[in-house]
């Protein structure tokens, strides 16, 4: 199936421009364009555009993603060194979510705090 920059606009929710360059980047790669110069986007970009939408989501660099992807062209040569990139990033993610968790923590004290404050003046 193909799809147009709109669409895939739409079902990513992103902009065309972000998606124009993310191409221009070499992050996606593989976008082939019809008679008019339009791009037409297929199932498999979708799959990089998936991938490469979570690594933004989790904060890895473009250029990271862009050394990802450009590993992933060389072939199956470069699979430990996509894997090590991907390692070090699911890292960065655990110590995120980490970080994210102990923060929540402390809002969730802080609000039980205003709770019971509440409870104890309204009773008053």
């Amino acid at each position: 199936m193909s799809y147009t920059i709109k669409e895939v606009a739409q079902k990513y929710n992103l902009s065309p421009h972000t998606l124009r360059y993310y191409e221009k980047e070499g992050l996606l790669p593989f976008i082939e364009r019809n008679e008019q110069g339009n791009r037409i986007f297929k199932d498999t970009d979708l799959e990089w555009l998936n991938l490469i939408c979570c690594l933004r989501n989790t904060h890895m660099p473009i250029s990271k993603i862009k050394e990802y992807v450009n590993l992933c062209i060389e072939g199956p040569d470069t699979i430990c060194q996509r894997e090590d990139i991907l390692l070090k990033h699911k890292k960065y993610i655990e110590d995120e979510i980490k970080n994210f968790n102990s923060s929540l923590k402390i809002v969730n004290n802080k609000i039980n705090f205003y709770i019971k404050e509440q409870k104890s003046n309204i009773c008053k």
